[in-house]
């Protein structure tokens, strides 16, 4: 029978190794961190909390459930233009958790792959236990110029709306988990739940970004329903064309195998793509910066004067949507 170990020597055990030889955490031994912020910057603080059945499924790999709570912080950040520095955490196991320190190390695992790829630092956390189902909390920081960052409220009308890489892929890849759907190939269904379990944050983009997109977010609730707070925010409206939301080959394989309807890909949730604007005549600045940090966006509507986000199907007719987005509350 493998012995549950107490909150401090999970602390030493899984969580002290990640920080060794940096100075910020103290060797989580302290209270709290201690940050010096780089000369002419400021930070961003995002948090997000993932809880088992809602945000992601307890049958999931331990591994994967750390690098999405960690991506969808880092996600945030990328949406302000930030660049990602380091996060505390908080995890709350289930009481009487089957091997809970088997899950630990397979988490400690994830977190150890992401610090690597995004240059992410552990500076704190809590580990508690409850009744409920499991729950994982992450505050992220990064750090962003002075003088600029992307917020939500600066779409003026006549600029372009952009997203990045692919729609509907994360809400297709839950529907496979579910057993909702069936009947693609092996990739193509491994490519949906890849999508949905471990997203692909832009902080490059966000990044690139600054100084030529006017508004920014990350879609996280759907498209649809997520554009609609760029138009709220910046008191305009929206206007885009479905036939020009980029989809995945696996995301328009399921619909020509009627899996799923396109205008789905629109409202399904945790894309954790960029969602933009940019002035008209800074077309070509965006697509050399897209180039350079080797992420691919595309030019889906426009920014006009009024409320309200417009959807037009490939006719250029107004489609109209029975759910815009999802919602994880």
């Amino acid at each position: 029978m493998v012995k549950r170990l107490g909150e401090f020597e999970r602390i030493a055990r899984y969580f002290a190794p990640l920080v060794e030889g940096q100075g910020e955490a103290l060797g989580l031994a302290d209270d709290a961190a201690i940050v010096a912020p780089p000369a002419g910057m400021r930070m961003a603080v995002t948090a997000d909390a993932l809880v088992a059945g809602v945000h992601f499924l307890e049958s999931d790999s331990p591994d994967r459930i750390a690098r999405k709570a960690l991506r969808v912080n880092i996600s945030d950040l990328a949406a302000m233009g930030a660049e990602p520095y380091g996060y505390t955490a908080t995890l709350a196991l289930t009481s009487g958790m089957a091997d809970a320190e088997g899950w630990l190390e397979r988490f400690v695992t994830g977190q150890r792959s992401d610090h690597i790829t995004f240059g992410l630092r552990l500076l704190g956390g809590d580990t508690v236990s409850t009744p409920g189902p499991l729950t994982i909390s992450v505050t992220a920081f990064g750090w962003l110029p002075e003088d600029r960052a992307l917020l939500r409220s600066g779409a003026r009308p006549g600029d372009d709306i952009y997203v990045s890489g692919t729609i509907g892929d994360s809400g297709l890849g839950l529907a496979f988990l579910r057993g909702e759907i069936s009947g693609l190939d092996d990739a193509a269904e491994r490519f949906l739940i890849d999508r949905y379990q471990v997203p692909e944050p832009r902080p490059m983009l966000g990044r690139a970004l600054l100084g030529v997109a006017t508004s920014a977010l990350d879609v996280s609730d759907g498209l649809a329903q997520d554009l609609g707070h760029i138009a709220d925010c910046s008191a305009v409206a929206a206007e885009i064309s479905i036939s020009a939301v980029p989809v995945s080959r696996a995301a328009a394989a399921a619909v020509r195998n009627g899996l799923a309807n396109p205008e789905d890909l629109l409202s399904s949730g945790d894309d954790y793509e960029l969602l933009f604007t940019a002035p008209k005549e800074a077309r070509e600045e965006v697509m050399v910066r897209a180039e350079e940090v080797g992420v691919p966006v595309a030019r889906i509507g426009e920014i006009r004067a009024g409320t309200g986000v417009d959807l037009l199907d490939a006719d250029g007719k107004p489609l109209i949507l029975e759910r815009r987005g999802y919602t994880h509350a």
